[in-house]
């Protein structure tokens, strides 16, 4: 089996999304149960408002992080990076919203995987480590 050194930050073919609308850029730990992404908020981003990245830039950051998880598990046995969505949002709290040229730490905990439906606790963390937000809910691969 191939070892990888994290982080990884070429992960363009990992997720579904493609630019201007990636709201995640770095993979920062992997397993079958979790994931730990980062995102740099760049000026130019299309979820940013008033210095900050926006509800809608948050969610769509956690939802891409479960998209990341998928895509390197698809990567690891060969075969590409599924699409998929949001089926539903159980619970969600924003705290604060991160600013421009802010690094956010995103984590995510499989709580249940079962025939592409996934269910999943996710946390964002500012650069102080502080969670900033955190989200239960499910996402479904495309058939």
């Amino acid at each position: 089996m191939t070892t990888h050194v994290f982080p990884i930050t070429n992960i363009a073919d990992l997720i579904p999304q493609k630019i201007p609308f990636v709201m995640v850029d770095t993979l920062v730990e992997f397993s079958a149960e979790s994931l730990v992404s980062n995102f740099k908020i760049l000026d130019e981003n299309i979820f940013t408002q008033n210095g900050c990245l926006t509800e809608p830039g948050l969610v769509e950051n956690m939802a891409q992080s479960v998209a990341l998880h998928t895509g390197f598990d698809y990567f690891l046995k060969g075969e590409a990076a599924p699409i998929g969505y949001i089926g539903s949002i159980k619970s969600i709290e924003i705290r604060q919203l991160p600013k421009i040229h802010e690094n956010i730490t995103t984590k995510v905990t499989i709580l249940h995987e079962f025939m592409g439906i996934t269910m999943v606790e996710i946390q964002v963390f500012n650069e102080a480590q502080e969670e900033i937000a955190n989200s239960e809910m499910k996402t479904i691969i495309a058939s």
